[in-house]
């Protein structure tokens, strides 16, 4: 029997250290030696995490990849307990249960969440993808498909676009410029960011939609920041990869990139 200490699994969390600093080793013995922790994960959880980095560590990752997907388990654990501190349970409608073909929706989540984040080069993703995992295995209103559907949404989405998002998330608290957005940018950094914007407007996560010309050649509103909104399908990106956690100086950077 393999010593917990020593497990394989424990060293791919405890190799996330470069991303995650020094709470991976804190997370790799919430899972591995819960015992011996000042943190309690729900066991049904703990016990996925655990299989999660059985497996892949079974198998050679290059170093950054093995990296990134020890470090989105460890954000995994510390959001998960961070939920149960907010009376967040772990849900009890069968998410852990095996299904036919040995299937677990839950370990199906957690697959998709670490491919995710072996192939985030921005590793600022990482975090949120680590949440994802934590904030699906405490929330009975979205199932397995439904998280799939915002791993896919979000894999093409860059890191300013996230932060965009976050931005307009905690508009209610930071209050977003009333200046309006340039048309026609000649900064290529301006020029990106108005980009990245539309791409959001576009791919429904914010409103306004993008302003169509009127007919006979009226201007069109200049869009302000302000009067940006998230969408319905925005509310579910920014709450389960828990956008509240994005650093207020990227926020600004995003924010002032649009000027």
């Amino acid at each position: 029997m393999t010593d917990a200490s020593t497990a394989p699994g424990r060293a791919l969390i405890e190799s996330g250290f470069a991303i995650a600093g020094s709470m991976t080793g804190p997370a790799a013995t919430v899972v591995y030696s819960p015992a011996d922790a000042a943190m309690q994960l729900d066991d049904r959880f703990s016990a996925c995490l655990r299989e999660l980095a059985d497996d892949l560590a079974e198998g050679a990752l290059p170093r950054r990849e093995r990296g990134r997907a020890g470090a989105a388990l460890a954000f995994a654990v510390e959001h998960g307990v961070t939920l149960s501190h907010r009376d967040r349970r772990v849900r009890t409608d069968g998410f852990f249960t095996e299904r036919a073909g040995g299937r677990v929706a839950a370990r199906e989540v957690g697959e998709a969440v670490l491919l995710a984040a072996r192939a985030s080069a921005d590793e600022r993703r990482v975090r949120h993808l680590g949440c994802l995992l934590a904030e699906v295995v405490t929330s009975p209103d979205v199932d397995a498909a439904l998280a799939d559907r915002t791993l896919r949404t979000v894999e093409r989405l860059s890191w300013r676009q996230l932060a965009l998002l976050a931005a307009v998330g905690r508009r209610e608290r930071h209050p977003l410029p009333l200046t309006p957005l340039p048309t026609d940018p000649r900064a290529w950094t301006t020029w990106g960011a108005l980009e990245d914007l539309v791409e959001l407007q576009q791919a429904g996560l914010l409103d306004p939609p993008v302003a169509v010309p009127r007919p006979g050649g009226s201007a069109v509103p200049r869009l302000r920041p302000a009067d940006l909104r998230l969408t319905r399908r925005g509310v579910l990106v920014h709450r389960l990869l828990a956008l509240d956690f994005v650093r207020a100086d990227d926020v600004t950077a995003a924010l002032t990139a649009l000027a």
